[in-house]
């Protein structure tokens, strides 16, 4: 359970990528999680998922490299959804994977700010969609909006 972004964007993915901060990643989706998207948006010749690490909390946390606190946070949020141990477990070890280079979600807003302005300008009408689940879209179709 994480914070997912996502973007269903006319422009491609190299295109998409070009435009994004460092430290930030745009990965391809599942063919179902990009399928629920592009019905979103016909125009989509693109979707993928926003990624600082293998999820998208940094850009809506502060993550605490010494006590991690946003770990305490997704884990009270896991119980809320009345997750097992196993499957809380599996996404903590989801959130703490990869490089997470040390910006607090203030300045990752920015950037990502900068980032949504340019690729409008390129792009024309884009979607975006922010998810809080297991693991993202990935086969499980649009939750309802939050």
């Amino acid at each position: 359970m994480c914070h997912f972004l996502y973007i269903a964007s006319p422009l491609t993915l190299s295109e998409v990528r070009s435009m994004l901060p460092p430290g930030l990643a745009a990965d391809f989706l599942a063919p179902a999680a990009a399928n629920a998207l592009r019905a979103l948006l016909a125009t989509a010749q693109t979707t993928a998922r926003l990624l600082v690490g293998a999820c998208s909390c940094d850009l809506f946390l502060h993550r605490d490299a010494q006590h991690h606190k946003e770990e305490s946070l997704l884990r009270q949020r896991y119980r809320a959804l009345q997750l097992n141990r196993t499957r809380i477990i599996q996404a903590i070890d989801r959130h703490r994977r990869g490089e997470h280079p040390a910006r607090d979600p203030a300045t990752w807003q920015g950037l990502l700010a900068a980032f949504v302005a340019e690729h409008a300008r390129n792009a024309g009408d884009t979607l975006y969609y922010r998810e809080f689940s297991p693991g993202g879209l990935d086969g499980a179709g649009l939750a309802r909006p939050m």
